[in-house]
């Protein structure tokens, strides 16, 4: 299943700053984490599917650095960013 405009949209629209906000480093990251989450979805049905495990790789990967950038920014940020998307412990 696709990534929609509208689930973009609504992904975005939880986690904006201000309206217009695409670019914050929690958007981005809330965008990655969707992506992350349909992709290893799609992964548990098709294992074999080598070229989605490495693209998922590298998503993880980019999520990974974002959230080193943010932590070493703002760790309320931060921490309320990894709370609201439940991403670790």
């Amino acid at each position: 299943m696709p990534f929609t405009k509208e689930a973009k949209a609504s992904v975005i629209e939880k986690h904006a700053h201000n309206v217009g906000d695409t670019g914050s480093t929690e958007v981005q990251v809330a965008l990655l984490t969707e992506r992350i989450n349909r992709l290893s979805s799609h992964l548990t049905a098709n294992n074999n599917d080598v070229a989605a495990k490495r693209g998922l790789l590298t998503l993880v990967g980019q999520r990974k650095r974002m959230l080193g950038y943010l932590e070493n920014k703002d760790k309320a940020r931060y921490k309320a960013l990894i709370e609201k998307l439940g991403l670790r412990k």
